[in-house]
């Protein structure tokens, strides 16, 4: 069996073990995905084990493979990613060296460009030089290779007593086979061809000796797959990079498009779409956002249905994907290992082999407290924004016993709890659930069962919505009951989890009754779904926009003064993104829009900072001037709740909400960002018809008016 606690399975604590192989920072790797593989390199090109590689289904298939020319590193140029995230690029040169023959070729002379691409299974590079000195040179072009077939768990930090069986490379004249047999049964291979020969190869190492003329360039091809197949060429290169760029082109067509007047601006919204795009996979029950690369490229519960809470106004097809995949795997028995119960919402999955052979609970893992009540709640949303009575209906057993479940964990105390029911699960189970992030205000660890305030409000919103869609479908005794749960619900909220010193909630509420005392961002979460009296929203609001929270680039996970308070934490005072944007939709929803338009800014100059990407979280130092944000080293990039937080953040300043119901929008006080004075909504789907809505200022204020052309009649009502 694995040895494992839930701090192995923590990216922060994951730096540790990272240390020694000098982890390289999340914004200076590159990362591309297609189905259920990823790559991650540096700006090189080159993979040198640390948490990078090329993964297929939660296995290191790929742990090495680095270019030397002229048995040297080569020198960087500059590495981007396609504005599609479909092709990485790698412009390089070389650094002083002797051709084959011995002659000396100054740095400079030499230009190469790798190209890499992934599409179904395969990666795709091509390598080109060209030479660009005044004399015909033979280079040798070296390609440095290693599979290790670890688990992800494994790369991690997660240790095994056993491991399958490793085979020695086989290689031919133009391939390397390498392969691994697990414990689980599955061969796993790594097939590595090349489009010419290499003049030697060896079972890690493949040199090409390639001459180069003056002002003239050659290219290799090299694929690595699960088999060997066709020579490498450029018809195969071109053909995947088509059909890979046609197929991100279809997921991104999906739902509005925006577009403003600001060219950055533009830059960073488009950015945070392809990125959504990159993450969401195509699944049999429709599209699935995956979590985050590298760690949590996979179905995630908690993730899935806030990204697309994010991206529900501009695109429910993806809320619809992520309903019917999770209607799909709910719980319907007991299990301690899995911490499954009949109607739980299943919190993440795995393919790898350690989970096949249940060394570890994730194979199908239900350790979150949250997912349920957030399925629920983004069901109702769903039917709000859309009027999909028939998907509803079709998903109505499944709410129902979601809600049974969530009845349920609430019966003993009155709220919903948790703790682990086996030692090899998490700890913690909300969206904070590393090992150090749920305690009292002198440091104690509380003992379970476990509160958290933000859950106690997703139940409420859970309650709230099923009584209104009960109501549609005629269930008046089930909406009465529903209803009145809600009300409990935040009754029971506002009895015990209100501090009256410091006006606060509390972050929680252990088994033995008493409050974990501490100021937290999971209260922002209660403005999201309306739960607090307007008087206590307004404390609330005050806090979070002061400094102990707002650090200038977000909001911290936890207010400074805090005993565990750290900004360089993973949970304790760092930065989340898709946490600032949550709490920025609950500030607008008690009028405080002014105030996130400035969240809305410093998240924007956040991303800037961050190559118009926002990673899995950030450290929480002060802003000062001049600086930038301060990197988290093993946080995730890309991170698919991260780039929605631009579109929830953008939803909140607009004021707009559209109700499927009456095929209406509405928008209410709109504000546009900083900078932006014109903002449109482009093939806006409300019901059957599509609109294109703008937002413009006028003076101090903003107007907002359909286009004189869109397909249908929808009403647009605004209030300023």
């Amino acid at each position: 069996m694995a040895q494992l606690d839930e701090r192995r399975l923590d990216p922060a604590v994951a730096l540790a073990s990272l240390d020694a192989t000098a982890p390289r920072e999340p914004h200076r790797l590159f990362a591309l995905k297609q189905g259920d593989c990823f790559a991650v390199a540096d700006a090189y090109g080159d993979i040198r084990g640390a948490g990078d590689g090329f993964f297929r289904d939660d296995t290191r298939v790929l742990s090495e493979f680095r270019l030397t020319v002229g048995d040297r590193q080569t020198s960087l140029l500059g590495a981007s990613l396609s504005q599609d995230n479909v092709l990485f690029t790698s412009n390089l040169t070389n650094l002083p060296m002797q051709s084959v023959r011995g002659r000396d070729i100054s740095q400079g002379a030499i230009h190469i460009e790798r190209v890499r691409l992934l599409w179904q299974d395969r990666l795709f590079e091509r390598i080109t030089l060209s030479n660009y000195s005044q004399e015909q040179s033979t280079i040798r072009v070296s390609l440095h290779f290693a599979a290790d077939f670890r688990d992800m768990f494994e790369v991690r930090g997660s240790t095994r007593l056993k491991r399958g069986m490793a085979h020695a490379a086989k290689t031919d004249a133009t391939c390397v086979l390498l392969r691994y047999d697990g414990l689980d049964g599955l061969a796993r291979i790594s097939a590595i061809s090349f489009s010419q020969a290499p003049d030697q190869l060896t079972g890690d190492r493949a040199d090409f000796l390639i001459a180069v003329t003056r002002r003239s360039s050659k290219v290799l091809y090299v694929e690595v797959g699960p088999e060997v197949a066709e020579t490498p060429n450029r018809d195969r290169f071109r053909a995947a990079a088509a059909r890979a760029r046609f197929g991100m082109r279809a997921k991104r067509r999906h739902g509005a498009t925006v577009h403003s007047s600001g060219r950055v601006f533009n830059d960073w919204v488009e950015r945070a779409r392809a990125d959504v795009a990159l993450l969401t996979t195509e699944l049999t029950t429709g599209p699935y956002p995956y979590a985050g690369i590298p760690w949590f490229s996979t179905a995630f519960g908690r993730d899935g249905v806030i990204s697309a809470l994010q991206m529900l106004w501009l695109n429910p097809g993806l809320a619809r994907g992520v309903l019917a995949f999770l209607a799909q795997h709910q719980a319907t028995e007991t299990s301690p290992f899995s911490d499954s119960q009949p109607g739980k919402i299943m919190h993440e999955t795995r393919k790898g082999e350690m989970a096949a052979l249940r060394e570890l609970p994730f194979g199908r893992y239900y350790g979150g407290v949250d997912t349920t009540p957030l399925y629920i709640h983004l069901a109702c949303a769903y039917a709000d924004r859309t009027g999909d009575m028939a998907f509803v209906d079709s998903l109505w057993p499944s709410l129902c016993a979601a809600a049974e479940w969530t009845e349920e964990a609430s019966r003993p105390t009155g709220f919903v709890t948790y703790q682990r029911a086996a030692e090899s699960g998490l700890a913690n189970q909300g969206w904070k659930d590393s090992h150090d992030s749920v305690f009292h205000a002198d440091g104690r660890t509380p003992k379970g069962p476990i509160a958290l305030v933000e859950v106690q409000g997703y139940a409420f919103a859970a309650f709230r919505g099923l009584a209104a869609l009960a109501r549609r479908r005629g269930e008046i005794d089930r909406a009465d009951h529903w209803q009145s749960s809600a009300e409990a619900m935040r009754a029971a909220v506002e009895r015990h989890f209100w501090l009256d010193d410091p006006g606060f909630y509390a972050l929680a509420i252990d088994g033995a009754g008493e409050p974990c005392k501490v100021r937290t961002s999971n209260v922002g979460h209660l403005l999201y779904v309306g739960l607090p009296a307007p008087a206590r929203a307004q404390m609330v609001a005050d806090q979070l926009l002061s400094a102990s929270f707002h650090s200038g680039w977000g909001l911290r996970t936890l207010a400074d003064d805090a005993v565990f308070f750290n900004p360089m934490s993973y949970h304790n005072g760092s930065i989340w993104p898709h946490d600032t944007a949550i709490c920025g939709a609950g500030l607008a929803r008690f009028g405080e829009r002014e105030n996130v338009i400035r969240l809305m800014s410093s998240t924007f100059e956040s991303a800037v900072h961050f190559n118009m990407r926002l990673p899995e979280l950030f450290c929480g130092f002060t802003r000062a001037p001049g600086e930038a944000p301060i990197a988290y080293p093993v946080a995730c990039l890309p991170q698919a709740w991260s780039a929605g937080s631009a579109f929830m953040l953008m939803q909140a300043c607009l004021g707009l909400e559209i109700d499927g119901w009456a095929g209406e929008i509405h928008v209410t006080r709109p504000r546009l960002p900083i900078g932006i004075d014109t903002l449109t909504l482009r093939h806006l789907g409300v019901g059957t018809s599509k609109v294109d809505l703008t937002f413009q200022r006028v003076g101090d204020r903003v107007v907002a008016f359909l286009a004189d052309r869109h397909e249908g009649l929808v009403p647009l009502i605004v209030r300023t």
